[in-house]
């Protein structure tokens, strides 16, 4: 019997764009549930429109935990989220409610429903040579790296990745072999022992619908005002921290502001590299072990007889 605080716990996720906020709330109202989010970028406060962080109004239908929860001048990990989840779960459950995880950063979900893999040493000093190293070579040279000594990697991280790239290499010369290695040890075979069959489910629409409501989406979150919420941010005493600069359209905004690009081309620009990051989480979900994807139009149904015990079976 498994000994996770998680056992219990429902997963919705899906690429962005796909709807998983809003049929969360229905099933949340429908199970008796309580919205985790498992998103890396709704956790900072002031950033709502870059984020698609759920309304007001939604928290007050459905309570929300792991939103709103640092400045965007703090730093978060997978490690640390994953440590507060569990604390919410059994706030949750406490209260005789289900736990219900809605999200689509892909890292956490994984460490969530198989756990963290055993972490590599880290070297600080060593991670700011390798970004200095980006800084003054270019992202391409550092990726290049990278390719030479992990090329598994390499291939999977986009040159702009910085932070993973780095990453990989930093542990690639502190352990002497991939972190690939590391990541695929025996840790995630117990990936079935945390989660009931058929409790995560993935949302999945045709791709051009999908890349559809990508674009209009992004051109609603500029029509509200998300330019507005950048140079707030810049404004801030403090920056945003590395994590939180990671959000999808961040750079882009702030290249605009600076007199890089015209409005047009930074939306244009969001909208591309939103699809794109649709397109990774999708093989990412593929990846995940328990996994299940569905229509949610015609299993909507199914699943919630799944999860309240009874059989999905028509």
């Amino acid at each position: 019997m498994t000994t996770s605080p998680f056992a219990d716990a429902l997963v919705l996720t899906g690429p962005t764009g796909s709807g998983k906020s809003a049929l969360a709330l229905d099933l949340a109202e429908r199970l008796s549930a309580e919205i985790i989010a498992a998103d890396s970028m709704t956790l900072y406060r002031g950033m709502d429109i870059g984020t698609a962080k759920p309304s007001a109004a939604d928290r007050a239908r459905i309570r929300h935990h792991l939103v709103d929860v640092l400045d965007p001048r703090d730093s978060a990990n997978v490690a640390w989220w994953l440590d507060r989840a569990a604390a919410c779960v059994a706030d949750i459950q406490a209260r005789g409610k289900i736990a219900l995880f809605v999200g689509g950063t892909p890292f956490y979900l994984k460490a969530l429903l198989c756990g963290l893999f055993p972490s590599p040493p880290s070297d600080d000093e060593l991670r700011r040579r390798l970004e200095a190293e980006a800084d003054r070579d270019g992202r391409e040279a550092l990726h290049v790296r990278l390719a030479a000594v992990d090329p598994v990697t390499a291939r999977r991280l986009h040159a702009n990745d910085v932070r993973r790239v780095v990453r990989a290499l930093e542990v690639w010369h502190l352990t002497g072999k991939p972190i690939g290695e590391w990541q695929q040890q025996d840790w995630w075979e117990a990936s079935t022992l945390r989660f009931r069959e058929g409790a995560c489910l993935a949302l999945e629409i045709p791709r051009p619908e999908l890349y559809f409501r990508i674009d209009r989406r992004v051109e609603s979150m500029f029509a509200a005002g998300w330019v507005d919420e950048v140079r707030r941010l810049r404004e801030l005493p403090l920056p945003p921290s590395k994590e939180a600069s990671q959000a999808i359209g961040y750079r882009e905004i702030v290249a605009y502001l600076d007199g890089e690009r015209s409005l047009s081309d930074t939306v244009a620009e969001v909208q591309l590299r939103t699809r794109q990051f649709a397109k990774r989480q999708l093989t990412w979900f593929r990846s995940l072990p328990g996994c299940e994807f569905v229509n949610a139009k015609l299993t909507f149904e199914r699943w919630m007889i799944r999860m309240s015990g009874g059989s999905a079976e028509p």
